[in-house]
């Protein structure tokens, strides 16, 4: 919860009114529990339905929703669901557009070699590095919900470093942006 009312203050300093929800809110995400090769990991869930019906009263009103990505089941258990919540409410509301700041500069072929960075990639072809197993680690769920979340329509997904000043101006605004972009195969 901290997380949430730290973005939701610091947007407001920006002078953009913002409320900071949940998930669980007005019913946003519905979850069930995930497995990992058949075995409980804890409360992680997965995201099977979204009732955006709370962002858009949010934004009727001017409110910018910040939105935790937490979620609940059938049983209102509580179950974290981190990248898959905003690749699922981007779909449900037909996001253009969907941007993961994190902290590193894009997707690599080959994380230790910096010359293997990526900056556009189709969502084929970033799930056939997937199934190669050449991508990993950290980036492998993050890339995963990228290409779900191009598939399922969003247009493009970039993977910015948020450690950069205005990396989503320099991203959009730039002929070769600075971070990744994942787009449709008939971009």
């Amino acid at each position: 919860g901290r997380v949430n009312k730290n973005l939701v203050a610091m947007v407001q300093e920006l002078g953009v009114p913002a409320a900071g929800i949940s998930g669980k809110d007005g019913g946003l995400l519905q979850v069930e529990k995930k497995y990992s090769d058949g075995k409980d990991i804890g409360f992680v869930g997965d995201v099977t339905k979204v009732n955006p019906k709370i962002l858009y009263d949010l934004i009727d009103r001017d409110y910018l929703p910040i939105v935790a990505p937490v979620g609940m089941d059938e049983n209102c258990e509580t179950y974290n669901i981190n990248a898959d919540a905003a690749c699922a409410i981007a779909r449900a509301v037909g996001a253009d557009k969907l941007v993961f700041l994190t902290d590193v500069e894009g997707l690599y072929k080959d994380f230790s070699d910096k010359s293997s960075f990526i900056s556009r990639i189709t969502a084929s072809d970033a799930e056939a590095l997937v199934s190669s197993g050449e991508i990993g680690g950290g980036m492998l769920p993050k890339l995963n919900n990228c290409t779900a979340a191009v598939k399922g329509g969003v247009n493009r997904v970039h993977i910015l470093d948020g450690r950069i000043p205005h990396c989503l101006l320099l991203e959009i605004f730039t002929d070769h942006g600075i971070g990744t972009a994942i787009v449709g195969d008939d971009e």
